[in-house]
């Protein structure tokens, strides 16, 4: 199979190159510096191949998927250009029945980072009818400084301790990621949303509490929810023995692991995952492993 990865030189092309170099199964399709920004041969590179990966800004996507409507070939968006777009299959494949959607779909919107661990943890409540869809939820989540690009793991590799302390970001409850975070799960009105990014590189954790006023079922309940749905592979449920999570516990690896912790009167669902994994490029193999006939977990670090 051929597969081009369009926008290769960025954070998560670089790291799903890397992936598809080792793949005997795939021919790597790849642009060099002096044309990768030009259109022609990148509409050419699409037309030929049967799988491209966009790892572009919004706009630049916009104009690959306009190429790829003129030819047969399946295509991965990780941008957020089309993660609400009804003519994309939203790229989360544990969801109840998305496996089946990904596999069959020609065009498949690769999650984001922090919606991933949202998604993982209100959908499926969502779903088995457990949780009230107008429930003011709110999402903490904490995340390694790659997941900003180029540009920020240059300022943090350069700070020499100044970025040391925690930033919380997206002040203005604008963040990119609220649209597919409804849309998605089905909620009624968007979580308080708390990112944070810390001085590590790689790791994320996203947190949703949950008060029992808005649930049907107390913890045990929601524990039975995730086991039967996150039954092993890439997403698992998993009890937690510990008073401490790390944010960077799924560093460099592809899965994510879902927790309940709490007791009947103060509940919090936990998603942890590496940000650069299940949160980007991780989860864009997945999806491409599906669309291709491959198994689902080849070339992932679970």
């Amino acid at each position: 199979m051929k597969v081009f990865v369009d926008g290769s030189a960025g954070t998560t092309g670089l790291e799903i190159v890397s992936r598809l170099r080792e793949r005997a199964d795939i021919t790597l399709v790849l642009l060099g510096d002096d044309l990768r920004k030009d259109p022609s041969a990148r509409k050419e590179a699409i037309l030929s191949s049967d799988l491209t990966v966009l790892c572009l800004p919004d706009q630049a996507a916009v104009e690959a998927v306009a190429f790829a409507e003129e030819g047969t070939g399946k295509l991965i968006d990780a941008s957020t250009a089309h993660r609400t777009d009804p003519r994309f299959v939203y790229g989360f494949p544990e969801l109840k029945g998305q496996r089946e959607k990904v596999r069959a779909a020609k065009y498949v919107a690769n999650p984001g980072c922090h919606a991933s661990g949202f998604i993982a943890l209100v959908a499926p409540l969502v779903e088995a009818g457990v949780l009230d869809k107008a429930a003011p939820l709110s999402a903490f989540s904490l995340t390694g400084y790659t997941g900003g690009g180029k540009k920020m793991i240059a300022d943090y590799e350069a700070a020499q301790g100044a970025l040391d302390a925690p930033r919380q970001y997206a002040l203005t409850q604008q963040h990119k990621h609220l649209k597919e975070m409804v849309a998605v799960t089905g909620i009624e009105r968007a979580p308080a949303f708390l990112p944070v990014v810390g001085a590590f590189p790689r790791g994320m954790q996203v947190s949703v509490p949950l008060s029992p006023d808005w649930l049907s079922c107390g913890a045990e309940g929601l524990k039975e929810v995730y086991r039967d749905l996150f039954r092993g592979g890439v997403v698992r449920y998993q009890d937690v023995d510990t008073p401490m999570l790390a944010a960077d516990m799924m560093a460099g690896r592809d899965g994510m692991i879902v927790s309940v912790i709490g007791n009947e009167d103060r509940i919090v669902a936990v998603a942890s995952f590496d940000n650069l994994g299940k949160g980007a490029s991780g989860a864009a193999i997945q999806n491409l492993n599906l669309m291709l006939g491959a198994d689902e977990c080849t070339g992932l670090k679970l």
